[in-house]
């Protein structure tokens, strides 16, 4: 999955939970500014764990701020899952 993917899958995701157009939101889009609270965030990080099946740790999730980074971390996830699958 590229990061495309990704990014098409967050706003798949952000959709379903906080019902909003979020066809438009690039990487530097800041996550609260699109309407999402720290439930929604939750929400929608263990919706896109349960579609990549991978798993975030809590602690790495305390500063994220934008959608850049949640995708940082949902990547090193899938490099790391990919790995032990090798």
């Amino acid at each position: 999955m590229d990061r495309n993917d990704l990014v098409k899958l967050f706003q798949k995701l952000a959709a379903e939970i906080e019902p909003n157009d979020y066809s438009h939101v690039t990487e530097n889009d800041g996550i609260t500014n699109l309407g999402i609270d720290s439930l929604g965030l939750a929400e929608l990080v263990g919706a896109m764990e349960r579609e990549l099946e991978i798993q975030i740790p809590e602690e790495q999730l305390s500063g994220v701020r934008t959608i850049r980074q949640l995708l940082d971390l949902m990547e090193k996830q899938l490099e790391v899952k990919s790995a032990h699958l090798s």
